[in-house]
């Protein structure tokens, strides 16, 4: 490790950079330049090389704080990614989802338009073959022919029921075909739609898994003590966070009281602390931050949206100084990340990968807004 641990940290941060930015599609890069073919006169010799002795006694160069505050920054950004891709893979399923059951409900539909279709073909052919066993005559024609009266008034009667009778199978076979056109159109529309979102899904998740997988990389570029050092920046970072929105007096206008259902959910959501975050999961052995918010709110009878951004864009506004346990905080300009809050200017959330459902300061970062799903 020695001397060139910090050149280590410093180059890996590049590397993951590069790394993530490459990963992005749509982007061109310029061809690199040649790598430049050592001359002979460049050829180490001898005299020029290090001795053991000097090798040696060479001191390790530290690394210092503000090479961690430079990884600490990247983890945040690739974390940060991390949760917009995972919104964007929930967002995918849960429509994927919802196109499926379509799909089913259409095939239902279709499969009863076409047992009704067949059913009033088999009446108009019966009554096909009825005119045929009477020569092919039209009932008027044959009315017209009879030499009873009250037959011919019998009949007249007959005739107009069954004019209308024809009318109306016509109608309603005529009502059937366009239906289960529509039928048709409809399920081959979803159909498009699911495909869509599948492979949205798909550029999702490898979005997702990218960025974690930069992060991961990134990490174990440190030893212990200076994951532990990390950790403790993170914490510092927090509570600076924290303290600054405590004393911006967010809190003291804060005295809303749960309803039963905000009780229920904030109940739902304690009982899951220490469980692991995973992203795209909802529970209930692990969660991500929009999957354990909406399991929270589904436990307590009120369903909400599945991802944190249609929770910011469906959901009921209120403002910070109104907010009550219960209630859901949206987090950054993008709603990439969502947490309730349980009083006392606390929260409790599924931060990111790595990291389990914990409680923190409601103010440990930055608040887009808050949401009341039973508003």
């Amino acid at each position: 490790m020695g001397a060139g641990r910090r050149a280590l940290i410093t180059t890996a941060v590049t590397v993951v950079c590069a790394v993530t930015v490459l990963a992005a599609p749509g982007i061109a890069f310029a061809s690199p330049s040649p790598t430049p073919t050592p001359s002979s006169s460049s050829t180490p010799s001898s005299s020029s090389t290090p001795s053991s002795s000097s090798s040696a006694t060479a001191s390790p160069t530290p690394v210092t704080n503000k090479d961690l505050e430079a990884v600490r920054a990247k983890l945040d950004d690739l974390y940060h990614d991390a949760a917009v891709a995972t919104d964007a893979y929930n967002a995918a399923e849960e429509q994927a989802q919802k196109q499926s059951a379509q799909i089913v409900e259409l095939a239902k539909k279709i499969v009863k338009g076409q047992e009704k279709l067949d059913e009033l073909k088999d009446r108009a052919g019966a009554a096909a073959r009825s005119q045929y066993r009477t020569g092919g005559l039209p009932d008027e024609a044959q009315l017209m022919l009879s030499d009873n009266p009250q037959a011919f008034l019998d009949g007249a009667g007959r005739i107009l029921q069954g004019q209308r009778a024809t009318k109306g199978l016509i109608a309603e076979l005529t009502r059937t075909q366009d239906d289960l056109k529509q039928y048709t159109a409809d399920a081959s529309t979803q159909w498009q739609l699911l495909e869509k979102n599948r492979q949205a899904k798909a550029a999702a998740k490898k979005t997702v898994t990218t960025q974690i997988a930069a992060a991961e990389k990134l990490e174990s570029q440190l030893e212990k003590k200076e994951k532990e050092r990390l950790a403790k920046l993170e914490q510092q970072a927090a509570l600076k966070a924290q303290t600054a929105w405590l004393d911006s007096g967010a809190l003291k206008d804060i005295s809303g009281k749960a309803s039963a259902e905000g009780k229920a959910a904030v109940a739902y959501a304690t009982a899951q602390l220490g469980k692991p975050y995973e992203w795209g999961a909802e529970g209930p052995k692990s969660y991500d931050c929009s999957g354990l918010t909406s399991q929270a709110w589904a436990s307590a009878g009120d369903p909400i949206p599945r991802t944190s951004q249609e929770q910011w864009r469906q959901l009921p506004h209120v403002d910070v100084k109104d907010m009550r346990p219960g209630d859901l905080i949206i987090y950054f300009d993008d709603a990439s990340h969502v947490a309730m809050y349980i009083g006392d200017g606390t929260i409790i959330h599924a931060p990111r990968p790595g990291r389990t459902v914990t409680i923190a300061g409601a103010g440990s970062m930055p608040i887009l807004g808050v949401v009341r799903p039973d508003a």
